[in-house]
């Protein structure tokens, strides 16, 4: 074998080396943020120290949880400052005075709605007998501090936004009839007004606000809110741990321990697709932490476990369905033996409205015969498969026709398919196991149906990352646990994807007992051997696929000689015999 398989600790975060940090990170009073939003940070200090620049746009994807949670770190952020205090007096009915409140000062804050209207922004007047009151909104609350809103809700409401743009401007804010059909009948002092604004939104809100203002877009300062962050050092471990304590805290929830930490690792590493990346996002936080809570009234690693395995089970109808009729008897999908021109290839479904992707095996196969050469991909004359599907298809023949170094056309042609696939085929995932397919399909080598493939190749025979590998494996790890596990089954993925792995407990106690296999490869030679026991390229050629392969075409090439000559007996008894 020319790879190894990965052991069961290398699927599984380093419990040792990590414990002692989450120890240290939980026991912290520090909110953790510092390390894991640096961008928000500065972006928040410029808003703060630049007189000139009042409005701070930042990409945000639009949840109460994100809005506040934003609230919270932007009020931790600005140093604490005294404004004045202002109110109105009415010396008589419906007339009214703005006087600054002597001896009142109060500290500058934070407000923020993720939906306002224009009343509960600018305020409004109620009537009773006759007299006319004011009533303060929001806008006059923030007056020395910082107002957060949404770039949706303010796009959404073009007056609002602005009169509201206007007040900023002119640092006042002045009253309005709700009806511009009828003006107030009382005349009323402007408020003063110094905030600043920061507007939030998804990239789509952003894109429309830099359309309707350009100027204002391009002279505010932006950052970003990241969902996710790299975490590698000590310090950031520690950070990440405190940054989870903390938002247990806010919610009024038990500490998390240090197993509650270790089992939300693999779950953060699963969210991101990535073993050193975990989410800071507190919309996905709060929802790990509730459901742990629910499971076991505390935060520990079995009521994370318990939450984690009911939520699966709750999802799981449908690729549970799924997954039975691809292991039935009257399935094709194969998991042991040897099959010329099959190999299970690997998808990931991801349906709209369910909540999560899972992995379902493919067979793939491929037949060869005398022709011109052409490698017919069937998914894509049928018009079942994307543009990525061909390319990968033509990237894979173009490597095979280096490889064999031909002064003239490939005497052969194929035919390849993704067997009972009904559905469009795209990406190029999997474009290993349609080389190593069709390479069976020319050597006449048979191929171990105990294992599934997944990889995309570049012309140079290099097996490139893939999306999904998650999923890809649990959909097989199920369909070899249906039919039986033999301790032979596994996948073939690229080694450039092991940092990306973070798999069910099921496939990683299947691994640590040597029942499942996960044997990465960094080019096709690997694979190959892998698959079919025999070196691609070796100096004897007759113990190669590539020697093998050319002795066919070579055979192919060889002009058809008919029996015997001019003279041969037989050419003159079937002569005579016409007669």
């Amino acid at each position: 074998m020319t790879s190894s398989t990965l052991s069961w600790q290398e699927l599984i975060p380093d419990a040792q080396y990590l414990a002692p940090l989450f120890s240290q990170g939980l026991s912290s009073s520090a909110s953790g943020v510092e390390s894991l939003q640096p961008r928000l940070l500065n972006a928040i200090d410029q808003l703060d120290l630049n007189p000139v620049q009042p409005l701070l746009l930042i990409k945000l994807e639009e949840h109460p949880t994100n809005v506040k949670a934003l609230a919270q770190i932007v009020e931790q952020r600005l140093p604490v400052k005294t404004v004045d205090q202002w109110a109105y007096h009415s010396p008589a009915t419906n007339q009214f005075q703005l006087e600054k409140l002597a001896g009142h000062e109060t500290r500058s804050a934070v407000y923020y709605a993720d939906w306002i209207e224009s009343d509960q922004l600018f305020g409004y007047l109620t009537e009773q007998q006759g007299s006319w009151t004011p009533e303060l909104g929001l806008l006059h609350k923030a007056n020395g501090g910082t107002l957060i809103l949404s770039v949706h809700c303010l796009l959404s409401q073009p007056l609002m936004w602005l009169r509201l743009k206007n007040f900023i401007s002119e640092h006042r804010i002045a009253w309005y009839s709700p009806d511009p059909r009828r003006p107030i009948p009382i005349h009323i002092p402007d408020y003063p007004l110094s905030v600043k604004l920061v507007l939030v939104g998804s990239r789509e809100s952003l894109a429309e606000f830099s359309e309707n203002e350009p100027v204002l877009h391009a002279n505010a300062i932006y950052t970003e809110i990241e969902d996710t962050a790299e975490i590698t050092t000590d310090q950031q471990f520690m950070d990440w741990a405190s940054w989870v304590a903390s938002q247990a805290q806010a919610l009024a929830l038990p500490p998390p321990d240090v197993g509650f930490m270790l089992r939300l690792t693999r779950e953060a590493s699963r969210y991101t697709n990535e073993q050193q990346r975990f989410p800071i996002n507190p919309t996905w936080l709060h929802k790990q932490l509730g459901a742990a809570y629910a499971a076991g009234q505390n935060l520990t690693e079995s009521s994370l476990s318990e939450a984690l395995a009911q939520q699966e089970w709750r999802e799981s109808y449908l690729p549970d369905t799924l997954q039975r009729d691809l292991a039935a008897p009257h399935s094709l999908l194969e998991t042991d033996g040897e099959r010329i021109g099959q190999i299970n290839g690997l998808s990931v479904l991801d349906l709209p409205g369910h909540p999560r992707p899972w992995g379902e095996p493919a067979r793939i196969s491929c037949l060869v015969h005398y022709g011109d050469g052409e490698i017919n991909d069937v998914e894509r004359k049928a018009e079942l498969s994307g543009n990525i599907h061909a390319k990968g298809m033509m990237i894979i023949e173009a490597w095979l026709m280096a490889e064999l170094e031909l002064e003239q056309q490939l005497p052969f042609t194929a035919s390849m398919v993704f067997e009972q696939s009904y559905a469009e085929v795209d990406g190029d995932s999997a474009s290993l196991a349609e080389l190593a397919v069709l390479i069976s399909a020319l050597s006449l080598k048979p191929l171990q149906q105990s294992f599934a493939v997944t990889g995309s190749v570049d012309q140079f025979g290099n097996v490139q990352p893939v999306g999904g590998l998650n999923e890809k494996i649990e959909g097989f790890f199920s369909l070899c646990s249906q039919q039986g596990l033999t301790g032979k089954q596994g996948v073939i993925l690229p080694e450039r994807n092991c940092c990306h792995l973070s798999l069910s407990d099921e496939v990683i106690e299947a691994v640590k007992h040597q029942q499942f296999h996960l044997w990465p490869v960094s080019t096709v030679d690997q694979a190959l051997e892998l698959l079919m026991s025999l070196p691609w390229v070796t100096e004897n050629d007759d113990e190669s696929l590539l020697g093998i392969i050319q002795q066919r075409i070579d055979e192919a090439q060889q002009p058809v000689k008919a029996e015997g000559g001019f003279f041969s007996p037989s050419r003159w008894l079937n002569w005579l015999k016409r007669d």
